[in-house]
C-alpha cells in the first residue's frame, strides 16, 4: 500500500514515520527537493497545483492524503478522480477559508466570536460598526502561524489596515478575552469510528504555537468540545484526523479555527498517548480500526521556533524527546520540537520548563 501525500513537511515526515511499521510507502509532492519528507519517501517535485504533477501522484499512489491546507480545492478533486482524496475536499476547503469556515461553524450551531467580511475599506468600517474594538483582522485564506494578520486596538489601527495586509479579501474578527486555548484532536475513519484525544492547553506568542499541555482536565469543556467536532465530521462526511481550537471563556467553547489534518498541537501524542495522531490519521483514512487515544502520563510539547538547541541539553531533560525537522533555520519557522512526558504534571511542569530555558538561552 502507497499513501501519497501533497506537501512534504514535517507533518508528511511523521506521518510517514508513523506509518513504515504499518508496512506502509509513502510519496510526496512539493516544491523543495530537501523538504523533511523527502528523507523518509520518494518525492516527485513540483507545485501543489499542477495537474502533470498531481496525476504522477495519484499514479504512484493508492491514496492521497495532504499535510498543508493551502492545496487548491479544485486540485484535491483531480486526485479524488483517479484515487481515494481523504479528508474529502469538501473539508480541505472548509478549512482554507476564514469566513467560509466561520459560516461553517455557525450552521452547526458551534459558537464563534462575532465577524464580518471585509473586501475594502467600506466594509472594514461596517465590520467594526458590528465587531467594536479590539478586533482582529485576518486575511481569509494563507494566514497559517499569525502570518496574513493585524490587530486593531485603538481607532488609529484602523485606517490603512486592510491595504497593510495587501487588499486581499480579508475578515474581521472580534477579540476574545478567553480563559484560556485549548484544542481538541478528533480523528474518524472512512466507516465512521470516532475517537477523541484529551483536551490540550495551548501558548501561543505572535501566532504560533509555543507549547501544549495535555491532558487539560475539565469534563464539561471536553463533552463540548467533543460535541461540536462530532457535528463537523459527521457533516463533512470527514475520515482522518481532524483538530479545532477553541477560546475558553468560562464554560463556553469559542471555535477559533480548525485545520482538517494532522496538527501541532497533538504532537505529544507521538510519545505520550497509546496511538499518536500521526498513526490514527492513517488507520482512519485506510478504514482500519483506531487505536486508543488513552494518555500513558502527562504530556507537553514546546516548539522550537528559528532556532534548534543543542541536541545533548535537550536530550539531558529528565523525560524529554526531542524531534528534529532537519530544516535550515531562518526567522519564525518551526524547526523542531521537544515532548515531555511524565507521571505527574508538576514534573511535566518542570522539564518543560527546563526545556524553555535552553531556548531563551540559545
Amino acid at each position: 500500500m502507497k499513501v501519497g501525500i501533497i506537501g512534504a513537511g514535517q507533518l508528511g515526515r511523521m506521518l510517514a514515520l508513523a506509518g513504515h511499521p504499518l508496512g506502509l510507502d509513502f510519496v510526496f509532492v512539493d516544491t523543495s527537493a530537501d523538504a523533511p519528507g523527502a528523507r523518509v519517501g520518494a518525492l516527485i517535485p513540483g507545485r501543489f497545483d499542477d495537474p502533470a504533477v498531481l496525476g504522477r501522484l495519484a499514479e504512484a499512489s493508492d491514496i492521497v492524503t495532504f499535510d498543508v491546507e493551502n492545496v487548491p480545492e479544485e486540485a484535491a478533486w483531480t486526485v479524488a478522480e483517479r484515487v481515494p482524496f481523504l479528508p474529502p475536499p469538501p473539508a480541505l476547503g472548509a478549512g482554507q477559508d476564514r469566513l467560509a469556515e466561520k459560516r461553517l461553524f455557525r450552521s452547526l450551531d458551534i459558537p464563534v466570536a462575532d465577524y464580518g467580511p471585509v473586501d475594502g475599506p467600506d466594509d472594514l468600517a461596517a465590520a467594526l460598526e458590528r465587531v467594536g474594538l479590539p478586533a482582529v483582522l485576518k486575511t481569509r485564506r494563507l494566514g497559517y502561524d499569525g502570518r496574513g494578520q493585524q490587530m486593531l486596538q485603538h481607532p488609529g489601527d484602523v485606517e490603512g489596515a486592510w491595504e497593510r495586509l495587501g487588499g486581499v479579501p480579508a475578515i474581521l474578527e472580534r477579540f476574545v478575552r478567553f480563559d484560556r486555548e485549548l484544542s481538541l484532536v478528533g480523528v474518524r475513519s472512512v466507516s465512521g469510528e470516532t475517537a477523541f484525544y484529551p483536551l490540550s492547553e495551548n501558548t501561543h506568542a505572535g501566532g504560533i504555537l509555543r507549547r501544549t499541555r495535555a491532558p487539560w482536565e475539565d469534563p464539561a469543556l471536553y463533552d463540548l468540545a467533543v460535541g461540536h467536532l462530532s457535528s463537523l465530521m459527521d457533516h463533512l462526511a470527514y475520515a482522518g484526523v481532524l483538530t479545532v481550537e477553541f477560546f475558553a471563556v468560562g464554560k463556553t467553547l469559542y471555535a477559533n479555527e480548525m485545520a482538517p489534518r494532522v496538527h501541532n498541537s497533538g504532537h505529544w501524542t507521538i510519545e505520550g498517548a497509546a496511538t499518536s495522531q500521526f498513526e490514527n490519521h492513517l488507520r482512519a483514512i485506510l478504514d482500519l480500526p483506531l487505536g486508543s487515544t488513552e494518555p500513558l502520563g502527562h504530556s507537553g510539547m514546546v516548539n522550537f521556533i528559528s532556532r534548534m538547541p543543542a541536541a545533548r541539553d535537550v536530550l539531558a531533560i529528565p523525560h524529554a524527546h526531542l524531534h528534529d525537522y532537519v530544516k535550515a533555520p531562518r526567522p519564525g519557522r518551526k524547526l523542531g520540537h521537544c515532548t515531555v512526558v511524565a507521571r505527574t504534571p508538576e514534573a511535566r511542569d518542570g522539564a518543560l520548563a527546563q526545556v524553555e530555558h535552553l531556548i531563551s538561552e540559545s
